[in-house]
């Protein structure tokens, strides 16, 4: 069964009377259960994101982004989430090594949350860092539904180690509303002898907002001088891909994906691509009234940013563009190789046009599209290296769920240590990543773009044995 199909019918199957036989019973939320340590309510909410725009979405709990959840590392947990809804839905907890049936991704078959239904997802969170929750389904052609939406929050795991000194902590979290199918760029396709013409659709939006207000609403981000604020930056948006800047200042990246990072190292402007997290210390020495937003002029003025207020500072927020600068991942990373894995699997990306009167490009990987695609086979405790070569004109921000990869070669250079989950893969580019097989179960690989997901570019990773 493929993804677009499993949603309807996983309604159908889990509303009737043999749940708890298909659930095992630490899953599916039992009459008698004792209460869960958190609850969340997936219900439509209205936001009101700047003056005179009101945006109806789907969130958790009725605000966006949804409850910010503290959990410490190796404490076991349970979560129950309530479907308020009309469709099932999905909650995947991001970047946590957690077992295939809670990790809340159909594929890996995680059970879907029928409409009307509550269900409890329990698991021992692991490692520490900034990781975030989000649904997990299917959108297709509904702009309405899936990442599309404010489904949405950060997920901290507290370990033993404080990340660094700071005085405050900000969590900012970017997303896109009002989404609308507009024409295919074919620019960087044109460039690429081997890529067919396309005629397809993509998507674009209205309004942007750093939580759940555009630039100039809601309240600043009150400092004072002197302070070390940690600045935790999350892209929940559905396709978008995000540059940022805060002018007259630098962030000090010490995380990435809530991993820290080999060689913290401080820039002016800082990339974001879908799901990606970037923890930053920034040092409060430039007094004033600053936009900390998109280094994209339109991207602004559809409201990405969010004013920073100095203690007795007034005026209207002042932006400056910075100089222009090429996002490196590198300068974060050891430029000592990697260890040889034990097995390397080439895996070229493609788009093969609007199929079957599709209004959005179809994508593969090794000319295959999920789901008729055969999975990778690996064995427990060994060090595979996945080498994602894109043959596109699209960036692809490639995730790998409940596990953690070391990024290995950007283009040609070689690295280590830098550990992440989701990897941008530039245009015509490729990177090498590597991961030890230590969580055995069914595990999805995929483009963290919503429609390039929707669209076949998944693909199971599976244990041997």
């Amino acid at each position: 069964m493929n993804r677009r199909n499993f949603i309807s019918s996983s309604a159908l199957v889990f509303a009737g009377s043999s749940l708890q036989g298909l659930v095992p019973r630490s899953f599916a939320l039992a009459p008698d259960a004792a209460k869960a340590d958190h609850a969340l309510r997936i219900e439509p909410c209205t936001l009101d994101i700047g003056p005179g725009v009101s945006i109806k979405t789907l969130a958790y709990n009725g605000q966006v982004p949804g409850p910010l959840l503290r959990l410490r590392e190796g404490v076991p947990v349970s979560i129950d989430v309530t479907n308020a809804t009309d469709n099932a839905d999905i909650v995947h907890w991001h970047g946590l090594a957690i077992d295939s049936l809670n990790d809340g991704a159909m594929e890996e078959g995680s059970p879907m949350i029928p409409a009307g239904h509550t269900q409890r997802y329990s698991f021992t969170p692991r490692p520490s860092g900034t990781r975030w929750y989000h649904t997990h389904a299917t959108a297709n052609d509904n702009l309405a539904i899936g990442t599309y939406t404010g489904q949405f929050g950060f997920l901290l795991i507290e370990g033993s180690e404080q990340p660094a000194h700071y005085d405050q902590e900000i969590n900012l979290a970017i997303h896109h509303w009002e989404p609308s199918f507009v024409p295919m760029v074919d620019t960087m396709r044109e460039q690429s002898s081997n890529m067919p013409q396309t005629t397809g659709s993509d998507v674009g939006y209205k309004y942007a907002t750093i939580n759940s207000h555009m630039l100039g609403a809601g309240e600043p981000i009150r400092v004072k001088q002197g302070q070390r604020i940690l600045m935790r930056l999350l892209n929940a948006s559905g396709t978008e891909n995000v540059v940022l800047a805060l002018p007259g200042h630098t962030f000090k990246i010490i995380a990435m994906d809530g991993n820290p990072v080999p060689n913290p190292k401080s820039v002016e402007v800082l990339s974001l691509a879908v799901a990606e997290r970037v923890d930053a210390v920034v040092e409060m020495n430039s007094p004033g009234v600053w936009i900390l937003g998109s280094t994209n002029e339109k991207s602004r003025q559809m409201g990405l940013g969010i004013v920073v207020e100095y203690a007795g500072k007034k005026g209207a927020p002042v932006w400056k563009d910075p100089a222009p600068a090429e996002w490196d991942y590198t300068q974060f990373a050891n430029t000592t190789a990697a260890p040889e894995p034990d097995q390397t699997f080439t895996l070229t990306f493609r788009d093969i046009g609007a199929l079957h009167g599709s209004k959005f490009d179809t994508w593969t990987i090794n000319n295959k599209s999920w789901p008729d695609i055969d999975p990778l086979i690996v064995q427990k405790g060994k060090r595979y290296r996945l080498v994602f070569r894109n043959g596109s004109g699209d960036q692809h921000p490639m995730h790998l769920h409940r596990h953690t990869f070391e990024v290995t070669r950007i283009g040609d250079k070689q690295i280590s240590g830098l550990k992440k989950d989701v990897i941008n893969v530039m245009p015509l580019d490729s990177v090498a990543v590597d991961f030890v097989a230590d969580n055995p179960g069914d595990t999805l690989m995929h483009c963290h773009q919503q429609l390039h997901m929707d669209y076949g570019f998944m693909q199971l990773i599976k244990y041997a044995g």
